[in-house]
């Protein structure tokens, strides 16, 4: 049989597994659609406060679920070599799937051209702006990069957390976890307290998850009836373009990485985190995913040495979803505006998709938002590319789902092919669905 068709036949016992959930996006699309030709402000404001609801529980244990997951795993290690040789793996593991992600997002761009239907949509007056404004950014030297880099460490720590910066949070808690484990058993007290709060956040996790069906068909109808199918005309190129790249990366890229760098088989690994990638679908959000995601990768067979330190900084800083999505998105709005995409730009453009998909926040919209962080370093502001940016937003709810399906996808990849690499993975338990013990 097909690999493909075996990832898709393990997607759907996963769906029957987790049938409520499917039901929920199912019963959202087709109600999102029946909104959209009959309005009715009441039940969409009903709507938006289920799903607005259901976010708001799940992202309130996001940041004591990272912090005390982190710690966890990095004082469990134990070995200061075994921790770097996890940190080394779990970096090599990510910034090859990005890499690879961002490649196949510029050449779909390239070669399909999704930007040049679009350009009669744009006036000439702006569009020559635009022109002028990328051109006078190739001719001199960008140097803004280095403050980005500064940004990540944190002033005060405690700002940080206030505000849900959660790269500044994540180096602090790195660092602080790296402290815990050089100092020995006099962390035990601090050690045990965090331990404490991850046995507490995964149990507030399972009772969050009783809520799932209904918030992910909550968010899946009121977005859906926001725009109708006329909507898809003008960008329908882009939107293909972009579900080709997703299918590559999640039904090619990721079965071959497995192959490469585990024994993993990945219609297993993806049915084992079926529940996982259809509440990343349904919320757009992978920091909300994130606590299903550990106990998803934890409960089938992944170590929780591994899980509790590879995922949340996978959630935080790996979105090869994201650079694949904002890569495309770029180069489409290049096309539109008739900007020349020399190679230097095409590589200028995939270097800062990484970069911007690392500093990217786990929520609905983050992918669309840090595209700035590209175009300032073209020379442009979102200002400039006001009525392309329009384009993106058409679909950003659509192409957000799947993105951030394909990132936390990712995460339990990297996650998986690194305890198979530690022996830190049970294979009777992966192998074996009916074992399954249920997420909620």
């Amino acid at each position: 049989m097909k690999l493909h068709m075996q990832i898709l036949i393990a997607l759907g016992l996963g769906i029957k597994r987790n049938w409520h959930i499917f039901f929920g996006i199912i019963a959202g699309i087709v109600l999102g659609i029946f909104l959209h030709s009959h309005e009715n402000p009441w039940v969409s404001n009903i709507l938006v406060f289920i799903g607005q609801v259901f976010i708001r529980l799940i992202q309130m244990v996001v940041i004591p679920l990272v912090v005390s997951a982190i710690i966890i795993g990095i004082t469990s290690v134990g070995d200061n070599k075994q921790l770097g040789k996890f940190g080394t793996k779990m970096v090599l593991y990510y910034g090859i799937l990005t890499t690879i992600a961002v490649t196949i997002g510029s050449f779909l761009a390239l070669f399909m051209k999704p930007g040049s239907g679009a350009a009669h949509y744009i006036s000439d007056n702006v569009a020559s702006g635009v022109q002028s404004a990328v051109s006078a950014a190739l001719a001199e030297q960008h140097g803004n990069i280095l403050n980005l880099f500064l940004g990540f460490i944190p002033e005060n720590p405690m700002e940080a957390f206030a505000h849900g910066q959660m790269v500044p949070i994540i180096l602090f808690v790195v660092i602080f976890a790296l402290a815990l484990a050089k100092v020995g058993d006099v962390n035990r007290p601090i050690v045990s307290f965090f331990e404490s709060v991850f046995a507490a956040t995964m149990k507030i996790t399972d009772w969050i998850m009783l809520f799932a069906a209904p918030g992910v068909f909550a968010l899946t109808a009121s977005s859906i009836s926001s725009f109708g199918m006329d909507i898809f005309e003008p960008i329908a190129k882009y939107l293909f373009v972009l579900l080709i790249g997703f299918g590559i990366q999640m039904f090619m890229v990721y079965p071959i990485f497995l192959r490469c760098f585990s024994k993993v088989s990945a219609p297993m690994l993806f049915s084992a985190i079926a529940e996982a990638t259809m509440v990343a679908f349904g919320t757009a959000s992978s920091s909300a995913t994130l606590p299903l995601t550990i106990a998803c990768c934890e409960k089938r067979g992944i170590s929780h040495k591994i899980s509790s330190f590879v995922l949340p900084l996978g959630a935080t800083l790996n979105f090869d979803g994201t650079a694949l999505l904002q890569t495309v998105a770029v180069i489409f709005l290049a096309q539109a505006y008739q900007v020349h995409l020399t190679p230097f730009l095409i590589i200028e453009i995939a270097v800062l998709a990484i970069i911007a998909s690392s500093t990217c926040a786990g929520i609905p919209g983050g992918g669309l938002i840090t595209i700035a962080l590209i175009l300032n370093g073209m020379g442009l502001s979102p200002e400039q590319l006001a009525a392309g940016f329009a384009f993106l937003f058409t679909i950003e709810r659509i192409t957000d789902m799947l993105r951030t399906t394909l990132n936390v996808t990712s995460d339990a990849v990297v996650a998986a092919a690194i305890a198979d690499n530690e022996n830190e993975i049970n294979y009777d338990l992966l192998n074996n669905p009916n074992a399954y013990e249920e997420i909620a």
